[in-house]
C-alpha cells in the first residue's frame, strides 16, 4: 500500500519529477481531466503543492527546484481544457460504448453514473465546472457531458471557466501560503495542510465506496 500512499502525495510527484516538475504537473492535470485511468491522481492538492513550490525559498529549502509560477498560471488551465475537451470528444465519438467494460481495479461503472447523477442534479453548465472540484467525477464528468450529448461549443465555455476557477484559485492559494511561511518551519505548516488538502480530496472516494457497499447489501437480502 505504500506505493498508492506515494501516488496520492503531492510532494512526492513533485521530487521525483526534480527539475522536470512544472513539466510533470502539467501533464498530471491533463492526464487527471483527460484519461479515463488518471482518476486516482491528486489533482487538488498537487496544484496547491505546485503553487506553494513556486516560492523559491520553499522550494530550495525542500530541496526542489523552484516551479515557475508564470508557466503554472498559463499552462495548468490549458492542460486541464485540453485534457476534458479529449474526454468530452471520446464520450462524444464513442458514447456509452466507452464505459461498456467490466469493473476492474482502475475501472469502476459506479464512477460513470456518479457523474451522471453529478450532470443530472446540476445540469451541464453547473455540473462541468463544480465537477473540477470533485475528485473522480472531474474525470468522468468529460466523457459523460460528450456521451450525453452536450454540444461542444457549450462545453467548451464552461470547461474553460471551470478550469481557470480550479487551477488558479488552488495555484494562487498555495502560492500564497508559500510566500507566507518560514522556509525552516515548511514541514511544520506547509505539508500537514497539504494533507489535509488530500484527505479531504478522498472523502467523495470513501463515501462512494460506502455507498456501493450498502447498495450491494441492500441488493442481496433482497434477493
Amino acid at each position: 500500500m505504500d506505493w498508492l500512499l506515494d501516488l496520492l502525495d503531492p510532494t512526492w510527484w513533485l521530487t521525483v519529477l526534480g527539475a522536470f516538475a512544472t513539466v510533470g504537473v502539467l501533464a498530471i492535470i491533463f492526464a487527471e481531466t483527460g484519461l479515463l485511468l488518471g482518476f486516482f491522481l491528486p489533482g487538488d492538492s498537487l496544484l496547491v503543492a505546485a503553487g506553494i513550490f513556486s516560492s523559491a525559498s520553499v522550494a530550495v529549502g525542500m530541496g526542489i527546484t523552484p516551479l515557475s509560477l508564470p508557466v503554472l498560471l498559463v499552462g495548468t488551465p490549458l492542460c486541464a481544457v485540453a485534457g476534458a475537451q479529449l474526454g468530452h470528444f471520446l464520450g462524444a465519438r464513442f458514447g456509452r460504448r466507452m464505459f461498456d467494460r467490466p469493473d476492474s481495479r482502475l475501472f469502476k461503472k459506479e464512477h460513470v453514473a456518479r457523474a451522471e447523477e453529478f450532470f443530472e442534479k446540476f445540469g451541464p453548465a453547473k455540473a462541468v465546472v463544480l465537477a473540477r472540484f470533485v475528485p473522480i467525477v472531474r474525470t468522468f464528468m468529460n466523457p459523460v457531458a460528450g456521451a450525453l450529448e452536450m454540444s461542444p461549443r457549450r462545453f467548451l465555455v464552461w470547461n474553460v471557466a471551470g478550469a481557470l476557477v480550479w487551477t488558479e484559485g488552488l495555484i494562487l492559494l498555495g502560492h500564497f501560503l508559500g510566500s507566507r511561511v518560514d522556509p525552516k518551519q515548511i514541514d511544520r505548516y506547509i505539508l500537514p495542510g497539504v494533507f489535509l488538502i488530500v484527505l479531504i480530496s478522498l472523502i467523495p472516494i470513501i463515501v462512494e465506496i460506502v455507498k456501493g457497499r450498502r447498495s450491494g447489501r441492500q441488493h442481496r437480502i433482497v434477493n
